[in-house]
């Protein structure tokens, strides 16, 4: 009876500091040593630099809770990549996230993930063979990340065309180029898709929210390369964007709320004088204070001065300021009580 009063107590413990917590979980793998392939430099370094930015938001709140498999510890087989990513896939989590950086090959129509003790005839784990793993997870949301040469071909169906592609619900594909393309490495020891990666969720791909999303990762990455390089590619099939990573807003919620205030029509203008501008006496407080916040809405472009180049002539010539296209979409938001 103990035994049950304690199991229920816990329980509702459990419930409660886990509700609206998200389980995520990331399986990150780095292939540098191959028996039968060329030995690669990058791999490894390119997970050691990616885990601590998947573990943790900017704010160092939790964020995936990351397993890695490196040939630094240990050979990769194609029988402990494919368990490991069983695992992964395994029931119990909300969302989860593949990383592969190693050799890819293809395969008939297909690529292999290159394994450690992969050969010619069977170099690893096809895309096919990941993707059966992924159709039959009960994970909603799912995300891979490949940084392999032809990485591009994911997700197609060989036995069809290589063109054509099946995606489940909720899978996103990001790869670091065309299915014809390999993917390069840089001179110290990186790879270069995987370099790109690691500045946009450092922050470089985050929204004005602060959100780092697979659209944004795609969006960052793609203009990472010119056009003679590689292509990174992306494939989806979701109805809402996975939040990969939370940085610090460059605009807090609490300031976009006020855009209602300050722009009560998607016209409007707020006018400006210079005791909104901290050097003009006599001072103000509450100008200054809203000044404050609408030049942090000027640096993410939400708002512009009406009339002069900066926000500071704008005041102190007593004009004005106005939403842009991008403010007016978040008044919008607003509004609709979305924020």
């Amino acid at each position: 009876m103990k035994r049950t009063v304690l199991a229920f107590v816990l329980g509702r413990f459990l419930a409660f500091f886990t509700r609206g917590q998200r389980v995520k979980r990331a399986l990150l793998v780095g292939i540098d040593r191959y028996e039968n392939f060329g030995n690669l430099s990058g791999c490894v370094n390119d997970v050691t630099a990616l885990t601590p930015l998947l573990k943790r938001n900017e704010d160092d709140s939790p964020n995936f809770s990351v397993q890695t498999l490196r040939t630094d510890e240990g050979e990769i087989t194609r029988g402990s990549l494919l368990s490991a990513l069983r695992l992964l896939l395994s029931p119990g989590a909300d969302i989860a996230l593949f990383y592969f950086a190693g050799h890819g090959t293809p395969a008939d129509g297909d690529v292999a993930l290159t394994v450690s003790d992969g050969t010619s005839f069977t170099p690893g784990v096809r895309m096919t063979e990941v993707i059966e793993l992924v159709q039959k997870s009960e994970v909603q949301e799912l995300v891979l990340l490949l940084d392999c040469c032809f990485s591009g071909g994911a997700g197609a169906v060989p036995a069809v065309s290589a063109k054509l592609s099946f995606l489940r619900p909720g899978l996103s594909i990001l790869a670091a180029s065309r299915g014809d393309q390999v993917s390069g490495e840089t001179l110290v020891g990186r790879g270069l898709f995987s370099t790109h990666l690691e500045g946009a969720l450092e922050g470089g791909a985050a929204d004005v929210l602060g959100n780092i999303t697979m659209a944004g990762l795609y969006a960052y990455l793609s203009e990472s390369f010119g056009a003679w390089q590689q292509r990174p590619t992306f494939k989806a099939n979701i109805d809402r964007l996975q939040e990969i990573r939370k940085c610090a807003p460059s605009v807090p919620l609490p300031v976009l709320r006020r855009l209602m205030e300050w722009f009560p029509t998607p016209e409007s203008h707020y006018s400006l004088d210079p005791s909104f501008e901290p050097d003009a006496e006599p001072a103000n407080a509450e100008n200054e204070a809203v000044f404050s916040m609408l030049q942090k809405c000027r640096a993410a472009k939400l708002v512009e001065p009406v009339g002069e180049e900066h926000m500071y002539f704008a005041a102190m010539n007593s004009k004005g300021c106005r939403l842009t296209a991008l403010g007016r979409h978040y008044r919008q938001m607003s509004l609709q009580d979305l924020l």
